[in-house]
């Protein structure tokens, strides 16, 4: 099992990163929490690593903070609930705001979170309301990391599909969001919120 990688950032494009670890490529797939506080390509980071097998597939997960990590196995031991909803979740909100969403029975906060309908939300409180105690620590604090890409809006509008949210929606987020000089994680990011509220 790898449980942690440490190396230089070679590539990020939501949800996907590339990490070369002494000439070894790992490609993850992380949640837009660990996206926002990712350094500029070519700076070393360290992840927290989730690797899964299956059948048919074998992925590797990476996250900033281990308290993230915690939560999306926590997650994945939810009936009905895999890796996209668990990304996603920790993509729109932070460990603390779940794990009070979790201890306040808030099944509205929980359903407004894209892939998340009533009876999952209902589950999620069910099964994780007395493990969710532990879960809290830094996450979902996002910090501008890396240059202002050339095309911010279209990485943003790609990485809200990859959440899970409909175009229609996207496009209002992304234009609510926008403001001229935005990089694609300030858009993400307030869009996020905005899609939360």
């Amino acid at each position: 099992m790898i449980g942690r990688l440490r190396g230089i950032l070679v590539a990020k494009q939501p949800p996907w990163l590339v990490l070369d670890v002494h000439g070894v490529g790992y490609e993850l797939e992380a949640p837009m929490s660990t996206h926002f506080d990712l350094p500029e390509v070519g700076r070393e980071v360290s992840l927290y690593t989730h690797y899964a097998v299956k059948e048919d597939s074998v992925a590797l997960y990476g996250f900033l903070h281990e308290a993230e990590r915690s939560l999306f196995r926590a997650l994945l031991k939810v009936s009905g609930i895999g890796a996209k909803i668990s990304l996603a979740v920790l993509s729109g909100v932070s460990t603390d705001e779940f794990a009070r969403f979790v201890q306040a029975g808030d099944v509205a906060a929980l359903t407004r979170i894209p892939g998340i309908g009533k009876k999952t939300a209902e589950r999620i409180l069910v099964e994780l309301r007395d493990r969710v105690d532990g879960l809290s620590g830094p996450g979902h604090v996002p910090g501008l990391a890396g240059a202002v890409p050339q095309d911010p809006l279209a990485e943003a509008t790609i990485a809200l599909q990859q959440l899970g949210y409909k175009p229609a929606e996207i496009a209002r987020l992304v234009k609510e969001a926008a403001e001229p000089g935005d990089s694609a994680e300030t858009i993400l990011r307030k869009a996020l919120r905005a899609a939360l509220r």
